[in-house]
């Protein structure tokens, strides 16, 4: 086991990507927002830039949410961090630049919220940016001490290389479905939680998580209905674009 594991506190309410609907995705404006609705826990998407600068973003490409095209492990920070990753989602954040790891933690830090990093490499590029990553928060939380932190990834390659330079930081193993070697995958990374999408959260699932004294986490809840049949399922937490509709605090 990790020595000395970091406490698990992150909150059951969890913003997507900052809040990803309402502002850019996995900016510092969509993190304003979602504290603007009273949520103090957030997910969002960290890869590499081409010089190992930590950075969020959610796809291997730029083309999606940013003025630029390409591969965004194809250009290092300092041109990253000068374009427009807000114009895509409205005029009114044309010009929101992308947001370093380094930014992120700042904003996090001083208003003491929790924060789920997703390790999003690129492919080929999975055990280093799990590495790199984890290196990164133990230097940018050094001073803080024992906080609200998770590492999550779908790819196991990635939470070894974070459990190598951050293994008090509570790992979990994001899934989309249910292979048959997903629980020795869970073990074997020494996780603490498993976040799967929320079809398959069902209540015998929570329960033999919570059997083997994981937490029990899912993704994206943007329905009232289905986010109270999960609570009702004993889930430990919910991530939801819908920061506009779920009060963090109910």
């Amino acid at each position: 086991m990790d020595a000395h594991p970091w406490p698990w506190s992150l909150p059951f309410w969890i913003a997507h990507r900052g809040a990803g609907k309402l502002a850019p995705e996995n900016t510092l404006a969509a993190f304003r927002e979602g504290a603007r609705h009273g949520y103090r826990a957030f997910e969002c998407d960290v890869k590499l830039a081409a010089d190992g600068v930590p950075f969020l973003l959610h796809d291997a490409t730029l083309d999606r949410t940013t003025t630029a095209r390409g591969r965004a492990a194809d250009r290092p920070w300092a041109e990253l961090s000068r374009l427009d990753a807000g114009r895509w989602h409205s005029r009114a954040y044309a010009g929101e630049p992308p947001a370093s790891l380094e930014a992120i933690a700042a904003f996090v830090r001083v208003n003491q919220h929790a924060l789920n990093i997703e390790i999003k490499p690129t492919p080929g590029d999975e055990f280093r940016t799990g590495e790199v990553v984890g290196r990164e928060v133990m230097r940018l939380w050094k001073e803080t001490g024992p906080v609200s932190l998770l590492f999550s990834s779908f790819d196991p390659e990635a939470l070894r290389g974070a459990r190598e330079t951050a293994p008090q930081v509570p790992r979990a193993l994001l899934l989309d479905k249910l292979p048959p070697d997903w629980l020795s995958t869970v073990q074997a990374l020494e996780c603490r939680a498993v976040v799967t999408h929320y079809a398959l959260m069902d209540q015998p699932l929570v329960e033999q998580l919570h059997h083997l004294g994981l937490k029990a986490l899912v993704y994206t809840v943007n329905d009232a209905a289905t986010a109270q049949w999960l609570i009702s399922n004993g889930v430990d937490g919910i991530i939801t674009d819908a920061v506009d509709r779920f009060s963090p605090t109910a």
